[in-house]
């Protein structure tokens, strides 16, 4: 993971301290359910965690001890015998490295998935605020990037909220699938170590039993954890594109804010840029990055291999990671975002009028002309608008189609902004109940 967009709580999820300190919960959850089924005596059981509990591991000297061992959990083990002393013997009775790693996996994962949802709260309050703010900001709606109706920036913003919520929702079903203990020895047959063992293990850490495992959990559910953090990914980078698209000089419909003493460009001293929504697209793609990599982890050889284990190293802090710090520019961006309503309103009529054009041709076709000649008279005119001949109402009101079936009174009632907006508070209440 990059430092620059990791927070310390994100990162220090995946530090080595915090791995070894699960390992050894692994392995004294499962030595004390041992003792309790006869296995090992209680009173090692007791001496492994009267030494280990409150022990700092040395990972400079779980590192030097597998360079000789060629295996992480067997150096660990030997590093754990060092501190604990000889009732470490009794460690990993019938276990294999899978049940400890894979376990451990689970536990962070589900962390991660903990502190994402709680990032993603943070968003959903910032932006549920501002769009409350802007219920009834008039700003344009736009269809392939050009002028379509009016809509409202609250609406906008309601509509980002909701597919936050939906994120939410996945990352909080994608913690579900992913929150589940294995501790059933070699190829998972538990045929070394009591399937008690493994429910006890479980119990303690917060897991879910693993039904069936072939040593290793299955991938299929890393595989659902990532897409989730992808598309939750992709969620940030559509509200980032539309605040960088807004923030356009010829648009300036919002901005980032530009604080005092900050820069835009080495060169050019005017200069204003989204530097931040640009860094979440960025974070985005390096989240979404994961998901192919997870997605062929799932097809491991037999009961197990490792193809799996270097890639999980790499993406499960990156993604995680990344994730926790883009939510959380994202929250803080949304808070003190910079929207210009008069700017909104210019830009809505920048096209004389045109916005109005669907309600212009259903009018007329209440008037007893065809869609299609209604259609014909609408565009003909606003041809006229985007030639800049005139503003739209005006030459509506010259038509002799049109003013023959209108009176410049009907046709002006038709240009009303407020009849666009008629139906926000129905929208609102699906998005954030009643009363928003």
């Amino acid at each position: 993971m990059i430092p620059r967009y990791a927070r310390p709580e994100a990162a220090d999820l995946w530090s080595p301290q915090t791995r070894y300190r699960i390992w050894f919960e692994i392995e004294a959850h499962a030595a004390d359910a041992m003792a309790e089924l006869g296995v090992i005596p209680k009173a090692a059981a007791e001496a492994i965690w009267a030494g280990g509990k409150d022990a700092i591991w040395d990972a400079d000297r779980i590192d030097e001890i597998e360079r000789t061992t060629r295996h992480d959990v067997l150096a660990f083990l030997t590093h754990v015998a060092e501190v604990v002393g000889p009732e470490a013997r009794f460690l990993h009775q019938g276990l294999t490295s899978s049940d400890v790693l894979d376990t451990c996996l689970a536990v962070q994962l589900s962390r991660a998935a903990d502190m994402l949802i709680e990032d993603v709260d943070l968003l959903m309050a910032a932006i549920k605020r501002r769009a409350i703010e802007h219920k009834y900001t008039p700003t344009v709606g736009r269809s392939h990037g050009i002028h379509a109706e009016p809509t409202t920036f609250g609406l906008k913003l309601a509509g980002h909220y909701a597919e936050f919520q939906r994120a939410k929702e996945r990352l909080a079903m994608a913690r579900f699938e992913v929150a589940t203990c294995a501790i059933s020895g070699s190829v998972g047959t538990f045929a070394n170590v009591d399937p008690r063992v493994e429910a006890h293990v479980a119990e303690k850490l917060g897991l879910a039993v693993e039904p069936v495992s072939s040593q290793v959990i299955p991938r299929d559910r890393h595989a659902a954890f990532f897409a989730a953090l992808a598309v939750t990914a992709s969620s940030i980078e559509r509200l980032a594109i539309e605040i960088r698209h807004l923030q356009r000089t010829e648009v300036l419909e919002a901005e980032e804010p530009f604080e005092v003493g900050q820069k835009g460009s080495s060169s050019m001293p005017h200069k204003r840029n989204p530097i931040l929504t640009e860094n979440l697209t960025g974070l985005a793609r390096l989240v979404r990055s994961a998901v192919v990599p997870a997605l062929e982890n799932v097809a491991l050889w037999h009961e197990r291999d490792i193809s799996h284990s270097s890639v999980e190293r790499g993406i499960a802090p990156d993604a995680t990671v990344h994730l926790d710090f883009a939510l959380r520019r994202a929250a803080s961006l949304m808070e003190r975002l910079v929207v210009y309503p008069d700017n909104m309103l210019k830009n809505l009529d920048r096209l004389g009028g045109l916005v109005h054009s669907q309600r212009v041709m259903l009018g007329l076709t209440q008037k007893n002309i065809s869609r299609e000649d209604a259609y014909a008279a609408v565009q003909g005119n606003a041809m006229k608008v985007w030639r800049g001949e005139g503003r739209f109402l005006e030459l509506l009101k010259a038509d002799p189609v049109v003013s023959k079936a209108m009176t410049d009174a009907e046709l002006e009632a038709l240009f009303d902004l407020g009849y666009h907006f008629k139906h926000v508070d129905t929208i609102f209440a699906r998005v954030f109940g009643e009363g928003a």
